[in-house]
């Protein structure tokens, strides 16, 4: 199948997230599986093999945009795992049924891992936060709705500033926010009772994928005794990781580092902006999710009741859409 027979609505969405117009785990989820349910819907296939090629190619063309962000993955897998049927009618009707199943899923999965997040968080406590999370964000907003007056350093995240996004939010909650330079975070970590952020990814063995900057921050973290907490919805759980698969660091243009003109200015250099690092279980004290609170060590008994021990790739499985 050509990428011009693709439905717009896939095509808008694979644009959307590779550009990050659409960002953070739940929003590219439910985006990919929304258009899933578009193509879907606008399927002239005449045969059950012809439709299941349509989504195989739809699926395929959402999973290459952001290889780290494993809620992309996820939300196919889980439309795979639910599409079913001996006529395009009956498949059509699994695919709208699964994609509106998985959005609403979504929506109650971060406001259960909020509640379970709030817990952590003590009346005048300050947390340092990094880049932008909706499910960190969750357990600040469930902490204030439930009377806890709360304030934050909040890291600005460069090069793409995701930390001005977290500012204004936290600030709309009313907590109070002091914006800092990445590079002033050790600074400020005595000041902080922990520091709280989100996931790219969760690894089997607990290993946390997340913006680059997590890691530096959690091991200056575990220095001065500041607790690590992540907040992430199980859609952040990574399955391939079961079976030894180790999880793919973005790379992105480096006019996010630096731009064309400034680039001539400073000379013929390398320039290298991975998107993502990797912080070791060690450094971490909970994995929050909507399912509980978990040491980072134990999140492969739970990957493993969600997923099982084997995995599938419908982007790359032809049996399967």
């Amino acid at each position: 199948m050509d990428s011009q027979d693709l439905h717009p609505a896939v095509e808008t969405a694979a644009e959307d997230i590779a550009s990050m117009e659409i960002r953070g785990a739940a929003a590219i989820a439910a985006t990919a599986a929304a258009a899933l349910r578009a193509q879907a819907e606008a399927s002239d296939a005449e045969t059950p093999e012809a439709f299941r090629a349509e989504l195989l190619a739809a699926a395929r063309r959402l999973r290459e945009t952001r290889p780290t962000a494993v809620s992309l993955p996820n939300a196919i897998r889980y439309v795979a795992s639910r599409t079913e049927g001996d006529s395009v009618p009956a498949l059509r009707e699994s695919v709208v049924v699964s994609t509106t199943a998985f959005e609403a899923r979504l929506e109650r999965a971060q406001s259960e891992l909020g509640r379970v997040g709030a817990n952590r968080l003590q009346n005048g406590d300050t947390i340092m936060t990094h880049c932008h999370s909706t499910d960190a964000l969750a357990c600040v907003e469930a902490a204030v709705e439930g009377g806890k007056e709360l304030s934050a350093f909040v890291k600005e995240t460069r090069p793409r500033q995701q930390g001005h996004i977290t500012a204004r939010a936290l600030a709309e909650l009313g907590v109070s926010v002091t914006l800092i330079v990445d590079s002033a975070a050790r600074h400020y970590l005595d000041e902080a009772d922990h520091v709280l952020v989100g996931a790219d990814s969760i690894a089997a063995d607990g290993s946390v994928i997340n913006k680059i900057g997590t890691s530096g921050l959690a091991v200056n973290a575990r220095e001065r005794g500041v607790p690590v907490v992540v907040a992430a919805q199980t859609i952040k759980l990574h399955p391939e990781t079961l079976t030894g698969h180790t999880v793919e660091i973005e790379t992105r243009d480096e006019r996010e580092v630096v731009d064309d003109e400034a680039r001539a200015g400073i000379g013929d250099v390398a320039v290298a902006n991975p998107a993502f690092d990797v912080t070791p279980p060690r450094y971490v004290d909970a994995i929050v999710t909507e399912s509980g609170q978990f040491p980072p060590e134990s999140v492969v008994t739970l990957m493993r009741e969600l997923f099982g021990e084997e995995h599938r790739d419908p982007w790359l499985d032809a049996g399967v859409p």
